[in-house]
């Protein structure tokens, strides 16, 4: 098991989970989602979900939020990395990240099953989205 430097604070898990969630969007992943389950899950407090182009984008993807869960002493004590899965995750105790190809995120849903959970700002100020009224977004079931 992964030794961790000390029990982060929940402002550190907060922007581990805001800069994770900002590396899958540099690495090109899509529908980007934080979501604060500090009050729903006594396993984690916050979940990154994000779509991936191909499991080998998403293999990378996997990589670099391990390489920076290390560099930021929260490395992962669990993750997926089998050659053409369709869900990959990095559990990293406070934070987990969900990496899905898009047809196999519709069918879990994560969103709908945390629907109750607080969604965290991610994006860089200048990298907001213009969809402010929300036409480019998923459809709830």
């Amino acid at each position: 098991m992964p030794v961790r430097a000390a029990d982060p604070t929940d402002e550190a898990k907060r922007l581990f989970a805001i800069d994770a969630a900002r590396l899958l969007h540099d690495d090109k992943c899509t529908e980007i989602v934080v979501l604060d389950v500090r009050a729903l899950s006594a396993v984690a407090d916050f979940i990154v979900i994000g779509s991936g182009t191909s499991d080998r984008q998403m293999g990378s993807v996997l990589a670099h939020v391990r390489a920076m869960g290390e560099e930021r002493g929260m490395p992962a004590w669990r993750t997926s990395e089998d050659d053409g899965s369709l869900w990959l995750l990095a559990d990293l105790v406070d934070v987990v990240v969900h990496l899905f190809e898009p047809n196999t995120r519709s069918h879990y849903d994560l969103e709908m099953l945390w629907g109750d959970a607080p969604r965290v700002e991610w994006e860089r100020p200048e990298e907001k989205s213009r969809d402010l009224a929300g036409l480019n977004t998923r459809a709830r079931r």
